[in-house]
């Protein structure tokens, strides 16, 4: 049931690009500076899992790779070439962004990568393009967009479930909305891959939590158009392809109605010339 609602959700628009091919949308997956050792090297390096990329790619898409300390000019034009955004897991959020001091047991921070994944969601959200947010993603999002986090999420909910072992995922139970899109997704919840110590508190406007861990804590949200996608959990580490099958095919969609604009928009000019 759930791959076929998967196939109605992503399906390519009902009018075909002008050249009958359905073009291969491009997502841009932001990467950080960590520092690093390689081969005989060591130093800082733009680093992040290779499991992003290829869940990307195995979904259909084709993962472009944008490393930190771009501007803001940088993100509004990669923001006309791209058909999607994907923010991944990593540190901590500053709390600069909410409006909040920071906890004892909270960062490290990266204020440049802040400051890139912020400039990327704006330009992004702004040329009407869909966004995937996973974990500190979800969480970037939610503080950009107007609402808050929760610092160290065992002061609130008694446990440390949600991140019980340094350098492990764990697994805990999901709950989703009956109503939402992320329900038709991946359906009414089952375990999921875990690994962090902050979640989202207020949400911000124009979000509805769409998932719920067994302690309450916000584990997904969406937006009435379905644009915005946000999940607490590690679905890159994980055994199903839902999430990503659903979110390449918002970007395919996004990149034929791209497609369908630059036809429309040169044939006008061909029409124009030939008055």
């Amino acid at each position: 049931m759930t791959k076929s609602l998967m196939a109605d959700l992503s399906a390519a628009p009902a009018h075909p690009p002008a050249n009958g091919r359905i073009p291969q949308p491009l997502i841009g997956i932001p990467v950080p500076v960590e520092d690093a050792r390689w081969r005989v090297w060591s130093g800082k390096a733009h680093l992040l899992g290779t499991a992003y990329a290829d869940r990307v790619r195995q979904a259909g898409a084709v993962p472009v790779l944008l490393p930190v300390g771009g501007s803001d000019e940088e993100a509004g034009q990669l923001a006309t070439s791209l058909h999607g955004l994907l923010i991944a897991g990593g540190v901590d959020v500053h709390p600069d962004h909410y409006g909040q001091p920071p906890h004892a047991e909270a960062g490290p921070f990266d204020p440049e990568r802040d400051a890139w994944e912020t400039a990327l969601l704006r330009a992004v959200l702004d040329a009407g393009l869909p966004v995937l947010g996973i974990c500190r993603g979800m969480q970037l999002m939610n503080a950009v967009l107007g609402g808050t986090l929760i610092q160290h999420l065992p002061d609130k909910v008694g446990s440390d479930i949600h991140n019980p072992t340094v350098s492990e995922f764990a697994l805990h139970r999901v709950r989703t909305a009956p109503d939402s899109l992320l329900h038709q997704v991946v359906g009414a919840g089952g375990d999921v891959p875990t690994y962090h110590h902050q979640a989202v508190d207020v949400l911000a406007p124009d979000l509805s939590a769409t998932a719920w861990a067994e302690d309450g804590t916000v584990e997904a949200f969406e937006d009435s158009s379905g644009r915005i996608l946000g999940v607490q959990w590690h679905p890159e580490v994980g055994d199903s392809d839902e999430i990503f099958s659903y979110f390449v095919g918002r970007c395919a969609a996004a990149a034929a109605a791209g497609e369908r604009s630059e036809a429309g928009t040169t044939s006008h000019q061909a029409n124009s010339e030939r008055i």
